[in-house]
């Protein structure tokens, strides 16, 4: 028998929401995009124009959208990271299941309530780690679970974030104060930190990390440097980091202006925008407090290790996969170097298998596919029974998110932290 389609409504129009919102209206035997919340009217314009429905609900603000009766089957919160926790509860007790952008919440505590409205309402919960959809990891999984390479024993994992991006984002931009937003690991990484617990399958006990702000640093600034690149910086056209490359070759990090992304915009008005933004600050001049490198070493379950990279001057990501009969090595370096995704050899065998993998299009690219993945898994995982048969459910998001938390508490301690222990403080909070 054919279901409906489920009903989507989002509070936050920005990128993501827009993304994934405009991906399921075209898939209308599953989805209607039936409304949406921002502040900023073009968006919700924009919104409106991508649901191909005439009957669209545009908002101004998530109080107007919630005030209203049950709009949808799910609400997509695609807000800022500290307004997760208000935004999702409000809107579970309202009565919808939700697709919530990750990270959950910017504090554990914060977390851990979501989590518990979640579970009390018996309400389905999909967070946006979308890297689990994504035809290569979906593909590194299944070969771990194939056994080729045996019992897991450790995982090393990296993450390149990029050095524009560092700049753009975690400098510049709205993650770069830590105590405004998330900590970078969970910010930026808990994407990483959800796959290694994934393809482990293990609840993991301990975590130590190490890792700092180094190079966006005041005393790493050009001499006669200005607060501003449009200021008459020296370095204006030799710097990477300048902010005139808004206007030429890096006008994809315009989302912050969505007005200003179109191809035909000219650079001038870029630049008029850029001089008052808080994109054409001196990243070396910046109040940022987010790290730009960061080591997270974990035990699980079962004796098996893994250990997590991220850092700012590289991009892309990496995961090699140590077992009893052999070793998987995938990710960018991997596919540079040979031009196959994943490389998996036995121990008693000289051959290397090259797998290929067809990526998923639509959404960001450095999502590999994922997000047009996780849009048509919100059909399957919002039609489940109940919330406990979810394959990504609430609880497994926490699990992770946990691990990130942690990190950063021995990042700043400088001590290992116990999980489970990590977890009962923060509930007794």
């Amino acid at each position: 028998m054919k279901t409906s389609p489920l009903r989507l409504a989002a509070i936050g129009l920005g990128p993501r929401s827009y993304g994934y919102l405009s991906m399921a209206a075209t898939n209308p035997d599953h989805y209607t995009v039936v409304a949406g919340a921002d502040y900023q009217p073009e968006l919700v314009r924009r919104m409106a124009a991508a649901s191909g429905i005439p009957d669209f609900r545009g908002f101004s603000s998530d109080v107007e959208i919630l005030a209203e009766p049950q709009l949808a089957d799910v609400m997509v919160i695609g807000t800022q990271d500290a307004q997760h926790r208000d935004h999702a509860i409000a809107a579970m007790e309202r009565g919808y299941d939700l697709l919530l952008e990750k990270p959950i919440a910017s504090t554990l505590e914060d977390v851990l309530a979501v989590e518990a409205v979640a579970t009390r309402l018996g309400r389905r919960v999909l967070v946006c780690h979308v890297l689990r959809y994504t035809t290569l990891y979906s593909k590194i999984k299944e070969l771990v679970i194939s056994g080729r390479i045996g019992k897991v024993i450790s995982l090393n994992a990296t993450e390149g974030v990029g050095a524009f991006h560092q700049a753009h984002s975690y400098v510049r931009g709205h993650w770069s104060r830590t105590e405004e937003a998330s900590p970078m690991i969970i910010a930026k990484s808990c994407h990483d930190l959800d796959l290694i617990q994934w393809i482990i399958d293990q609840p993991c006990l301990s975590v130590s990390s190490h890792g700092s702000l180094e190079y966006f640093t005041e005393r790493h600034a050009p001499e006669d440097a200005p607060l501003r690149c449009t200021d008459g910086c020296p370095k204006n056209g030799i710097c990477f980091y300048d902010a005139h490359h808004y206007a030429t070759t890096q006008r994809k990090w315009l989302y912050v202006k969505p007005e200003l992304m179109a191809e035909d915009t000219p650079p001038e008005r870029i630049l008029d925008w850029i001089k008052t933004s808080p994109w054409s600050r001196c990243v070396y001049r910046c109040d940022n407090t987010a790290v730009d490198h960061q080591v997270v070493s974990m035990q699980f379950g079962g004796n098996v290790t893994a250990t997590f990279t991220m850092t700012a001057f590289t991009e892309g990501r990496g995961m090699e996969i140590y077992g009893t009969k052999g070793v998987i090595r995938a990710g960018e370096l991997y596919r540079q170097l040979t031009g196959a995704d994943i490389l998996v050899q036995e121990l008693d065998s000289a051959d290397i298998e090259r797998v290929e993998i067809q990526s998923l299009t639509g959404g960001y690219d450095s999502h590999g596919g994922g997000d047009q993945g996780l849009v048509e898994a919100i059909y399957h995982e919002m039609r489940k029974p109940s919330a406990t048969e979810m394959n990504s459910s609430i609880q497994t998001s926490v699990a992770s998110h946990i691990i990130g938390f942690a990190a950063e508490e021995s990042r700043l301690s400088g001590q290992s932290i116990e999980i489970e222990a990590f977890r009962r403080a923060a509930m007794a909070v």
